[in-house]
């Protein structure tokens, strides 16, 4: 009996110190809210998502309209971008300054475009109009 009043007693001081956990909310808007909250606080800013761009390696596939595949890493902080061909042959091509869009060349070799579309010229080929695809 004695320890069954104990126990009832540290019941009643343990639910005296401290407050009742508040529940979360289940009702379908709250819990909506609470998603769109969360999912708000994991989005990148525009600022943030330039900064992770310019700050690493991009690679991208093209397909060309000659019917050849190039692979490019465009290397961000060297600003240079390595284009392979479908032999496997490699290229470094250097940065140029370009208003719009993008430019790399280096002695007979350019790849020049802007959103998906490239212009991709090999030395001497033919230039050739290429599409990302990745």
């Amino acid at each position: 009996m004695r320890l069954m009043l104990l126990a009832v007693a540290a019941a009643f001081a343990l639910n005296a110190c401290g407050q009742k956990p508040a529940e979360a909310p289940t009702d379908g808007e709250s819990v909506r809210q609470r998603a769109q909250e969360a999912q708000t606080a994991r989005r990148r800013t525009g600022a943030e998502l330039q900064e992770r761009a310019l700050n690493r390696v991009i690679r991208t596939v093209y397909l060309c309209n000659n019917g050849e595949r190039l692979s490019v890493d465009f290397d961000n902080p060297r600003e240079m971008a390595t284009v392979r061909n479908s032999n496997g042959e490699a290229v470094d091509l250097f940065r140029e300054r370009a208003a719009d869009g993008l430019w790399y060349r280096a002695s007979g070799y350019e790849l020049r475009g802007e959103g998906v579309m490239a212009r991709w010229t090999a030395d001497s080929r033919e230039p050739t109009d290429c599409r990302a695809v990745d």
